[in-house]
C-alpha cells in the first residue's frame, strides 16, 4: 500500500504580536490575488502594501494580543490540538500534518516534509465548510501549485465544502448543546463576509448569482461555488438539527472592507438592531470558521459584546468553534477513513 497522510490546511497567523509580523502576514494574507482581487497589479500592490497594511497593521496587532495565549495564535495552537487528536484516533494507518495558507507552517515546507518521509498519496483537507475563492480555493489552488514543483507524482484528492454534510452538522450541534441549552432571546449565525462580486465571478453561467429571484434558494449547479448559498444551507440543517424556531434564528456577515459592496446584512449593524428590537440574550455562532481565531474571539466576542451590550443588550455569549471537540476529530476521523478504505471520497 502506498504510504498516505492526511492534511489540514487553516488560514495561518503572524508569527507574533508585534507590528512587523502582523505586517508581514497581512502583506502575505491581503497580497493573495483571491483574497483581494482589485484593482490590478501593480495598483493592487500599491494598496494593499502601502495602505492598507500600514494603516491596519497597529490595530490589528493590538487586537491579536487581545486573544494571544501562552503557547502563542489561538488559531495554530488549537489547530496542533486538532492534528494531534486526529492523529491519536487514527493510529498508524495515516500521517496527520498540518500546514497554514499564510505565515508558518507553511504549505511548501510541510509538503516538503511529506514528500521526505515517503508519502505518496495526500488528502487535502481544507478547514473550510463553504467554498470561496478567499478561503477554500485558494488552499486548494496553492497545494496544488507546490505539490507541482516540489513532487509532480504526489497523488493528492481534496475534500470538497461539506457545508451540508450531514456528520458536519452534528458536531456542530454537539458541540453548540451546550450553549443552546442557556437562556436565549435569539440565536445570530454570524458569517465571514466576502464581496458581493465575488459571488458572480464564481458563478461560471453568470446568469444566476444574484441575476435570479432567490437565487440562494433556487437550485442551480452555481451553488456548488456560491458561498451565500452555501451558509444558508448550512443555516438549515442546522435549525433542523436542533429544531430551531424560525423567528428566533437570523443570519448576518461580518469582517467586510471598505470600498464595495459586501453580502449583508452586516454583523455590527444586526448587533444593534436586535438590541433595539428587544432580544436581550443573544446567542452568536460563527460557523464559517472551524477555529476560533481573531474574527471570533476578538471582533464577535468582544468588539460584538460590547456593541450588543451597549445597544440595550443585557447578556451576550459567543458559542466557540468546533476548534478540537470530540464530535470535530471523529468527522475528521470518518472522512479521512473513508478515503483510506475506498482511495477517493
Amino acid at each position: 500500500m502506498p504510504k498516505r497522510a492526511v492534511l489540514l490546511v487553516n488560514l495561518g497567523s503572524p508569527d507574533s504580536t508585534s507590528v512587523a509580523d502582523v505586517r508581514r502576514y497581512l502583506r502575505e494574507f491581503l497580497g493573495d490575488e483571491r483574497v483581494i482581487d482589485q484593482p490590478p497589479q501593480p495598483f493592487r500592490w500599491l494598496l494593499v502594501n502601502g495602505i492598507i497594511t500600514q494603516f491596519r497593521a497597529p490595530k490589528s496587532a493590538h487586537a491579536y494580543a487581545s486573544v494571544w495565549t501562552p503557547e502563542g495564535s489561538p488559531l495554530v495552537v488549537t489547530s496542533r490540538s486538532v492534528q494531534r487528536k486526529l492523529a491519536a484516533t487514527l493510529g498508524d494507518t495515516a500521517t496527520v500534518a498540518l500546514a497554514m495558507r499564510y505565515g508558518r507552517p507553511g504549505i511548501a515546507h510541510v509538503l516538503g516534509e511529506l514528500v521526505a518521509q515517503g508519502v505518496e498519496e495526500v488528502l487535502l483537507f481544507p478547514q473550510y465548510p463553504h467554498y470561496a475563492m478567499s478561503s477554500w480555493e485558494t488552499v486548494v489552488v496553492k497545494v496544488y501549485e507546490e505539490a507541482a514543483k516540489l513532487a509532480p507524482r504526489l497523488k493528492i484528492e481534496s475534500v470538497q465544502p461539506f457545508f451540508a454534510d450531514t456528520d458536519y452538522i452534528d458536531a456542530l450541534y454537539a458541540s453548540a448543546t451546550p450553549f443552546l441549552a442557556q437562556p436565549h432571546d435569539h440565536l445570530l449565525f454570524s458569517y465571514h463576509g466576502i464581496p458581493v462580486r465575488h459571488l458572480r465571478k464564481a458563478d461560471s453561467s453568470h446568469a444566476h448569482c444574484t441575476a435570479v429571484a432567490d437565487c440562494c434558494l433556487t437550485p442551480s449547479p452555481a451553488h456548488s461555488t456560491c458561498y451565500k448559498a452555501q451558509v444558508l444551507a448550512t443555516t438549515r440543517a442546522f435549525a433542523a438539527r436542533a429544531e430551531l424556531d424560525p423567528a428566533r434564528f437570523s443570519v448576518s456577515f461580518q469582517s467586510r472592507l471598505a470600498g464595495e459592496p459586501w453580502l449583508t446584512p452586516y454583523t455590527d449593524h444586526e448587533l444593534v438592531r436586535l438590541a433595539q428590537s428587544g432580544k436581550k440574550r443573544l446567542l452568536v455562532m460563527m460557523p464559517a470558521f472551524v477555529t476560533d481565531c481573531l474574527e471570533t474571539l476578538e471582533e464577535i466576542a468582544v468588539e460584538g459584546r460590547e456593541t450588543f451590550l451597549t445597544a440595550g443588550g443585557e447578556w451576550f455569549q459567543a458559542i466557540p468553534c468546533l476548534n478540537d471537540h470530540t464530535a470535530y476529530i471523529d468527522f475528521l476521523a470518518k472522512r479521512t477513513r473513508l478515503w483510506l478504505a475506498a482511495g477517493q471520497l
